[in-house]
C-alpha cells in the first residue's frame, strides 16, 4: 500500500530463476531483471515491504550475500547508504581519469565554466529591461548603446521599447523611459 509520505518498496523474487529485486510502489506487473519473466506483482513473494528504499536494498543485498557466502559475507556487508558514499573513494579521481585518457583537466574545467557562463546569458528582452533598470536616465540612445555592448541589435531595442510601451510595462518616450 502507498505511504502518505512516499513510495513503498518491496523485495521480491522470481519464481523462474530465483533473482531478487526491489520494486517501487504496487505495479500491476513487474519483470525479472535477470530472465525477463513477467510476473503479477500480487502473486510474487514479498520478502520485505518498507517505505525506506535503502532498507529494501540492504535486505536484498543481505539475502544475496547470505545465499552466496554465508554468515561471514553478511557480517562484512555495509549498509547501502554507506556503500554509496564509498564510491567516491574507489578508483581514480576525475582528474586522474582525464589525464590518463589524454584529456587536459584544466581544459575540461574551462569548457564547463564557459558553458555555465553561456547558460547565464540574458535574452535580448532581458538586456533591454536591464538597461532600463541599470541606467540613471535611460533614453533611447542610452538603451541602444547599453544593449549593443551586450550584443543586442539597435532595431531589436527600438521594437522592444515600442512593445513594452504598448503593453504598459514601461512609461516614457523620446526624453526617457522608466519601468512601471
Amino acid at each position: 500500500m502507498e505511504s502518505l509520505l512516499g513510495s513503498v518498496y518491496a523485495v521480491v523474487g522470481c519464481s523462474d530463476c530465483g533473482a531478487l529485486w526491489v520494486v517501487q510502489g504496487r505495479p500491476e506487473t513487474t519483470s525479472c531483471p535477470r530472465c525477463g519473466s513477467r510476473h503479477r506483482f500480487g502473486a510474487l513473494e514479498k520478502f520485505v515491504t518498507t517505505d525506506d528504499e535503502d532498507h529494501a536494498r540492504d535486505v536484498r543485498a543481505t539475502m544475496l550475500a547470505d545465499e552466496r557466502g554465508g554468515d561471514e559475507a553478511v557480517e562484512q556487508l555495509k549498509p547501502y547508504a554507506e556503500m554509496e558514499s564509498d564510491i567516491d573513494e574507489v578508483g581514480p579521481s576525475d582528474e586522474e581519469y582525464l589525464t590518463a585518457s589524454g584529456v587536459d583537466p584544466a581544459a575540461v574545467e574551462q569548457a564547463g565554466e564557459r558553458t555555465t557562463k553561456q547558460r547565464r546569458s540574458r535574452s535580448q528582452r532581458e538586456v533591454v529591461l536591464d538597461a532600463l533598470d541599470d541606467l540613471e536616465n535611460p533614453d533611447e540612445a542610452g538603451i541602444v548603446e547599453y544593449a549593443a555592448e551586450r550584443g543586442v541589435p539597435a532595431d531589436y531595442v527600438r521594437t522592444a521599447l515600442e512593445k513594452l510601451l504598448r503593453r504598459g510595462e514601461i512609461a516614457g518616450g523620446s526624453d526617457g523611459y522608466r519601468l512601471l
